[in-house]
């Protein structure tokens, strides 16, 4: 099923397969240029987004994961150890985050652009459930004439009900002109490093 770009615009929901058609471009048809994009598995860190709430410059998104036994991380984090890397509850915050700017009519790619303080308390092991991510948006601004955004928020994790950690002020920009669509080969975005932003 395919959405028109209003009607991705009203959403306040989306489902595992609506996600991984936004991360593959095939969700929307009629997408603005470079619209956003999620990660392909296996770095998509969310299996639903259950709430999108815009209200300005702040706002709520929430989304959750399925906890499977053979998760690929488990695999090789750690052996005779498995958990889940904390670094990618962190990175699910600013997927999520990255998402909201798009729901908001943003357009562009994501970059995770830092966080203030990240505080863990507790893991996911291959026996837990549902891994919820809660994140209170506090600032979305729209940059450049629109060719930029900036969003901060405060993300919560939890597993099976059980607050495992907080994010505090992570912060995520998405920019245009910035997409590698021709990998592998050389181009004008095939190199990284420092990347200018006039934030």
């Amino acid at each position: 099923m395919q959405l028109t770009y209003k009607e991705f615009l009203e959403r306040d929901h989306f489902s595992k397969q609506e996600l991984l058609a936004i991360a593959y471009g095939r969700l929307v048809s009629d997408p603005p240029d470079e619209f956003v994009r999620l990660p392909t598995p296996p770095m998509l860190m969310v299996d639903r987004v259950v709430d999108v709430t815009r209200n300005g410059k702040r706002g709520f998104i929430a989304g959750e994961q399925d906890v499977e036994l053979d998760d690929w991380f488990f695999q090789c984090h750690f052996d005779s150890d498995p958990v889940q890397p904390g670094c990618l509850g962190v990175d699910a915050i600013w997927q999520l985050l990255g998402f909201y700017c798009g729901c908001c009519g943003s357009v562009g790619r994501g970059r995770a652009l830092g966080c203030k303080e990240v505080s863990f308390e507790g893991q996911i092991r291959p026996h837990n459930k549902l891994v919820r991510y809660e994140i209170e948006v506090r600032r979305y601004t729209v940059l450049q004439g629109g060719h930029s955004s900036l969003i901060i928020g405060s993300g919560r994790v939890i597993v099976d009900n059980e607050l495992i950690y907080t994010v505090t002020d992570a912060k995520v920009g998405v920019f245009t002109g910035i997409g590698y669509p021709d990998y592998p080969h050389k181009s004008g975005n095939a190199v990284g490093g420092i990347m200018r932003r006039d934030l």
